[in-house]
């Protein structure tokens, strides 16, 4: 089983909901979650990470491979252009994220991005400390788009 469905597993034995959005060419493989609260299905990749951030009043990134990666500076992106105005928490299991979060200060170091965006993320150790951050953290609005342009 994997780390997705062990989760959503998890949160369905807790009285949990969960709603899974998957792209029809996966469903024509059989990866859906049967049991899910709701399932949706959706055209590509490009539609499932919309879909999921429309649904979503937050986002933690859990250690991952690169689907993951991609999914989280997606975001990262479309809240720095103030389309995606919910907190973003990553979750730095063991130090997991070490690596690209150096990326990310290097990025603000050689001015590829302001210092401003640092506050676009935070960064848990803990699951606990990842959901109180959710809660700490407040929304964005659209004014932060001043802020996208690199000069």
């Amino acid at each position: 089983m994997g780390l997705m469905a062990e989760t959503a597993d998890t949160v369905l034995a807790n009285g949990g909901e969960v709603i899974g959005v998957i792209p029809q060419f996966m469903v024509e493989q059989h990866w859906e979650h049967q049991g899910l609260t709701e399932l949706r299905i959706v055209k590509d990749m490009h539609e499932r990470k919309q879909t999921m951030a429309s649904l979503s009043d937050a986002a933690i990134a859990l250690p991952g491979g690169v689907g993951t990666f991609e999914e989280l500076l997606e975001l990262i992106t479309w809240k720095q252009l103030g389309l995606y105005l919910h907190p973003i928490v990553i979750l730095n299991t063991d130090g997991y994220y070490d690596p690209l979060l150096e990326m990310f200060q290097k990025a603000i170091d050689k001015h590829f991005m302001r210092l401003r965006h640092a506050d676009i993320w935070r960064v848990a150790q803990t699951p606990e400390e990842a959901i109180r951050l959710l809660f700490e953290t407040p929304q964005w609005d659209s004014s932060v788009r001043k802020f996208a342009k690199i000069e």
